[in-house]
């Protein structure tokens, strides 16, 4: 008789048809081991199908548009921070395309984002990211900065968009349709991909940035106004890229 520790170690498996299987073959085994990996397998294909579930409807946006191959979503990140780039990420998705786990960026720890970026870039039809950077942010400010990435993005894919999917705003400029949706990157798949490309991507450039000005605590606050970062403006001053229209009140206090 097979062991139960050589039947765990079967139930390792992730693959829902496999795990499937699984179930099948151990079904009947009355042993109270083999009882609760079958029962543990269950619960992890129903989770997987809730999963699948939750993301087929962050579908819906996508789905609208049968007749409409490339659509794009874009999203932003970055227009909070004092210091470095804001960034804006584009992508193309397959149609169809159903990549599990994918959400608001701000919804998922660094490691799942880092596991996600990888998977969207292997998966999207194209994807792009465009920056504006904090010298640029003070010229223009940060809205007019935050459409300028975004145009970069847009600009940058290949193939080309037929329209975008866009969180919350409407890029101007743009000679494409746009779909403007309110909290976008929680409910399409497009716009959620794009601010995990866009997030991990300038996450990386911070934490460059970080290695060359230590003081600042760039790899952990990301440019973001923490305790920690502006007590070291007053401190030591501001860096070059710290977004001199973001800290003036800072420089200022003392």
């Amino acid at each position: 008789m097979e062991s139960i520790g050589s039947i765990r170690d079967r139930f390792k498996e992730t693959d829902e048809a496999l795990l499937r299987e699984l179930i099948e073959i151990y079904s009947q085994d009355e042993r109270a081991g083999v009882k609760s990996l079958v029962v543990k397998a269950e619960k992890s294909i129903e989770k997987l199908q809730q999963e699948r579930a939750r993301v087929h409807a962050m579908t819906e946006f996508e789905r609208r548009y049968p007749d409409c191959d490339l659509i794009c979503g874009i999203d932003e990140v970055g227009r909070g921070p004092l210091a470095g780039p804001v960034m804006a990420g584009a992508v193309i998705l397959p149609k169809g395309c159903e990549i599990l786990y994918i959400n608001d960026s701000k919804k998922l720890s660094e490691k799942k984002r880092e596991e996600l970026f990888e998977i969207i870039k292997s998966e999207a039809v194209c994807w792009a990211i465009g920056e504006s950077s904090h010298t640029r942010i003070d010229e223009i400010n940060i809205l007019q900065a935050t459409y300028e990435a975004m145009r970069k993005a847009i600009g940058a894919l290949e193939p080309a968009p037929q329209m975008l999917l866009n969180d919350a705003v409407t890029i101007p400029m743009v000679d494409l349709p746009q779909v403007p949706i309110i909290k976008g990157d929680a409910k399409s798949v497009s716009i959620a991909a794009a601010s995990i490309l866009a997030k991990v991507t300038r996450d990386h450039v911070m934490e460059e940035y970080d290695a060359v000005y230590p003081q600042y605590g760039f790899a952990s606050n990301k440019g973001y106004g923490s305790e920690m970062h502006i007590a070291a403006i007053r401190e030591f001053g501001p860096t070059p890229i710290h977004r001199r229209s973001f800290i003036k009140n800072f420089l200022q206090d003392d």
